[in-house]
């Protein structure tokens, strides 16, 4: 597959300066140290960056901020997700904020979803 030079190195940068929540998330992540589930960051699919793909299971995970509130963002959000189901992926969001006060009910939320058949 061919993709954006501009989003391949834009995608090394992210990978290289990862937001707070990011990182917290990878580490847990990493290494298939969940659920022994191997994790990419930071990914191209298509003309998109994936925050996270989840290789064994077909499953992107987004980390959201409140910009992701903005009319203008919920419509681009609504077409990448369709895009990148259309592509064979389930999307699932998490917000920041849940990341940053609630991490322990996003490790549950995530466990349950990745223990049930996708």
């Amino acid at each position: 597959m061919f993709y954006n030079s501009k989003n391949l190195d834009l995608a090394k940068i992210m990978r290289s300066n990862p937001t707070k929540e990011e990182h917290i998330i990878w580490n847990m992540l990493r290494a298939k140290r969940f659920l022994g589930l191997k994790f990419k960051r930071q990914v191209l699919i298509g003309n998109y960056i994936v925050d996270f793909l989840c290789v064994d299971k077909g499953v992107v995970i987004e980390l959201d901020g409140g910009q992701h509130n903005e009319p203008s963002k919920i419509q681009y959000d609504n077409e990448r997700t369709k895009y990148l189901e259309s592509q064979g992926y389930k999307v699932v969001r998490i917000w920041n904020n849940d990341v940053r006060n609630n991490l322990e009910g996003v490790y549950d939320y995530l466990r349950g979803m990745f223990e049930c058949d996708l």
